[in-house]
């Protein structure tokens, strides 16, 4: 049996969006204030928190009101809002639905933003050229957030599940209120000077009131001269902040500072086994190339080498050998048969000049010993001769005294001239 005084959750939020809706002062509000946690959901709807000094209001701006807004509204714009406020059931919550927007001037915070953003991009902090390389194998990695906030949690999760054996060196900084840009920066500073891979500077969400020191110059300039490579992590992706243009790389959200910051151990693990297993293949691979190369270089070495070469010259040798010696019998038996001709025709030459000049000697002999001295000794006559062995022809070259000699036919006589005389024998011979 249902009790008359206990309602539902959803009774009670009904009753109050009813009444609520009875309310006239409620259902055609002007609020006056500055946008904060700007949000163009892809439904087509607009949410956004108004807020002033003295609090905040949640507000909604649905699809089919959005012909009421003239201006790409951000945070930071102070404007005025037509609408009505009213109970959302589910949440129990209540908030303005806003019918139409106009500007009302510029948010204190915003025109900050702008200007000091004008000044350092005239000065030349946001240049790329002075942007480092972020490390692709990070092994020390510092981080200057809250201690206690969700950005070091999830940051801590990621690195964790990518790779365990990265180091954290956590800063724990202020992040919020009037000492926070002076917290940040000596957290820069004080992990620059340990000579870490990675810098992650950032907080979680939340509006443009609760992210400002990240737009304070101090800090600013203070991730512009950190010599460690920083990643600017600050709110969610449609937050922008100085620190962003600032760092040498930004990042929507803490969560993808992380995944861009931690290589992945596993991913690397497996990239470099299927490297290896690639490497093996190609190795294998070019060793059977380089010893199929080399087995042919063997085989065009083995033709063309010392060995093979002397081998060649030994049969070519032995080749040349058996030439020059067929060469050299045959033509020792070719000269041996000239020879042997030459011989047996120089035989019957000389046999035949013999004959020849025999038969001559034996006419001239028959003709020499018809003429010969001896021949006319053995028939009485003498040779005479001087002391100088010369044949005396003639008287007259004689005189008495010389001594003479004279050849017989059984011997020789010694003799002295005693006389001449002249009898004119043998004129007739001289005369012819």
């Amino acid at each position: 049996m249902k009790d008359k005084n206990v309602y539902s959750v959803g009774e009670i939020n009904k009753y109050v969006r009813i009444m609520f809706e009875q309310d006239f002062l409620l259902q055609k509000l002007l609020v006056r204030g500055e946008v904060s946690n700007c949000k163009y959901h892809t439904s087509g709807h607009l949410y956004f928190t108004l807020k002033d000094e003295t609090g905040s209001l949640n507000a909604v701006m649905f699809r089919s009101a959005r012909s009421g807004l003239a201006f790409p509204m951000k945070d930071g714009d102070r404007v005025i809002c037509d609408g009505s406020v009213s109970v959302y059931e589910r949440d129990g919550k209540y908030q303005l639905y806003v019918r139409s927007i106009k500007r009302d001037g510029e948010g204190e915070l915003f025109l900050r933003y702008e200007a000091l953003r004008k000044e350092l991009e005239e000065m030349g902090m946001f240049d790329l050229q002075y942007k480092q390389p972020i490390p692709k194998y990070a092994k020390r990695i510092g981080i200057v957030t809250a201690s206690t906030g969700a950005a070091i949690r999830d940051i801590e999760n990621i690195a964790r599940r990518r790779n365990p054996y990265v180091e954290l060196y956590l800063y724990p900084a202020l992040v919020q209120g009037e000492y926070a840009a002076a917290s940040i920066v000596r957290g820069i500073e004080y992990l620059d000077r340990l000579g870490l891979d990675i810098l992650i500077v950032g907080r979680g969400g939340g509006s443009m009131e609760d992210l400002f020191a990240f737009n304070e110059e101090p800090v600013v300039r203070a991730v512009f001269e950190c010599r460690t490579p920083v990643i600017s992590a600050v709110g969610h992706e449609s937050d922008t902040v100085l620190t962003d243009f600032a760092a040498d790389l930004r990042a929507p959200t803490p969560s993808a500072a992380a995944e861009l910051a931690v290589f992945d151990a596993r991913e690397l693990m497996n990239r470099l086994q299927e490297r290896g297993r690639v490497m093996e293949r190609a190795l294998l691979h070019r060793t059977a190339e380089n010893k199929a190369r080399l087995g042919k270089l063997e085989m065009a070495l083995r033709s063309v080498g010392p060995e093979n070469k002397l081998r060649q010259h030994r049969l070519l040798s032995d080749e040349l050998y058996d030439r020059l010696n067929e060469s050299i019998t045959n033509y020792l038996s070719k000269r041996r048969s000239y020879l042997v001709d030459r011989k047996e025709r120089l035989l019957r030459s000389t046999e035949a000049l013999f004959s020849e000049r025999q038969r001559r000697f034996a006419l001239l002999a028959e003709k020499l010993t018809g003429v010969s001295p001896l021949r006319r000794i053995s028939a009485g006559y003498a040779f005479l001769s001087g002391e100088d062995e010369r044949q005396i022809k003639s008287a007259a070259s004689l005189k008495p005294g010389d001594h003479i000699r004279a050849y017989l036919r059984d011997g020789a006589i010694n003799a002295t001239v005693d006389g001449i005389e002249e009898t004119g024998y043998g004129r007739e011979y001289e005369d012819a």
